[in-house]
């Protein structure tokens, strides 16, 4: 039996909850863990899975998206036959907002018309976690599905496996069965489709909001959390930077923190996920704080509980405070100085 799986992520997906960090980019671009971008998870899932064929539906600020991929050689996609496949929506229509929009496939069909895998993995493009899919395809088989959800804890984490027919099905027949979406067809099944739940009971965090965003950040610096994540027979895949090692002052202090390559520290760094190519000045402490890519912390300040976006500068003697429930956001390319505090 061929048993091999079409990859398809759904990246359309706009969440005004997360706004502060998607202005530039689309939410499968935001970064995390210090090195990865959100989409970086769910893709490693695929490729660790034996999946081969990877179609990703951008819609919003995709530029940055794309970038990152390129042209999927850090997944070993970059494939004659098969590999990664960029289908934007074509339309801004409303119904392509919605998680797994059969109008948004539709407009791409002649890549499911020509694909040869018999099953299809669909899936959104930002929960973070560790799945094989094919022990997810192995209970699909056993059990008799139609269509198998992932869930966490009884929660859906809108990963979905199907036949490809069936969901050729679904696209051909959205105007007679009224069937718009994945989620219609979950909820409106009305007994005809068997759809049956995995329950998933290793790590999963869905980031969709910017109180989600910081708590599972948080949740990186746990050393039960990052060995559920990062596993050597499973690994995170993400676009290489050759930069050279972080370099440290000799009155640099790190406690509990994930130091990305090519910063430079010279303060005080507690419990906080620093980026790429960061500079944190002297006598400066960060507590509790993600400070993406490219970021210029000056000398004297402090930051505790703070988000700072790529690219920012904040200025000598600056003290930005926020809390565990409303972190302090600081969008990309701004820049904050003392005069500027709240």
């Amino acid at each position: 039996m061929n048993q091999k799986m079409l990859g398809i992520i759904d990246a359309t997906t706009y969440k005004p909850e997360i706004e502060d960090l998607t202005l530039h980019r689309s939410l499968a671009a935001v970064p995390f863990a210090s090195r990865y971008r959100l989409i970086d998870f769910v893709l490693s899932n695929m490729v660790n899975s034996e999946i081969e064929s990877v179609a990703i539906f951008p819609k919003y600020q995709y530029r940055s998206l794309m970038d990152h991929l390129g042209s999927g050689k850090q997944w070993d996609l970059n494939r004659k036959k098969d590999g990664l496949f960029f289908f934007p929506s074509p339309h801004l229509h409303n119904e392509y907002d919605e998680f797994g929009s059969f109008r948004q496939f539709s407009d791409h069909i002649d890549f499911f018309l020509r694909s040869t895998q018999e099953y299809a993995v669909i899936t959104n493009s930002y929960t973070v976690c560790n799945i094989d899919f094919k022990k997810v395809l192995a209970y699909h088989l056993d059990n008799g599905c139609d269509i198998t959800e992932v869930r966490k804890d009884g929660n859906s984490l809108q990963m979905f496996i199907m036949s490809t027919k069936l969901l050729l099905d679904l696209i051909h027949n959205k105007e007679q069965t009224g069937f718009k979406t994945l989620a219609d067809v979950i909820n409106k099944n009305e007994n005809q489709l068997t759809i049956c739940h995995y329950e998933f009971y290793g790590y999963a965090a869905v980031i969709d909001s910017i109180s989600s965003y910081y708590k599972h950040s948080m949740d990186m610096l746990k050393p039960e959390v990052w060995n559920e994540i990062f596993l050597k027979n499973r690994p995170i895949l993400t676009k290489a930077k050759d930069e050279p090692p972080t370099k440290y002052g000799k009155d640099a202090v790190v406690k509990n923190s994930l130091i990305a390559n090519g910063c430079k520290i010279e303060g005080y760094v507690e419990n906080s996920i620093i980026f790429r190519a960061v500079h944190i000045g002297k006598d400066t402490v960060v507590k509790n704080s993600v400070i993406m890519q490219k970021s210029q912390i000056g000398e004297a300040c402090l930051l505790d509980h703070v988000i700072a976006d790529k690219d920012v500068k904040v200025e000598s003697e600056t003290t930005i405070k926020g809390s565990v429930l409303l972190p302090y956001i600081l969008r990309k390319k701004t820049i904050q100085g003392a005069l500027m505090n709240s």
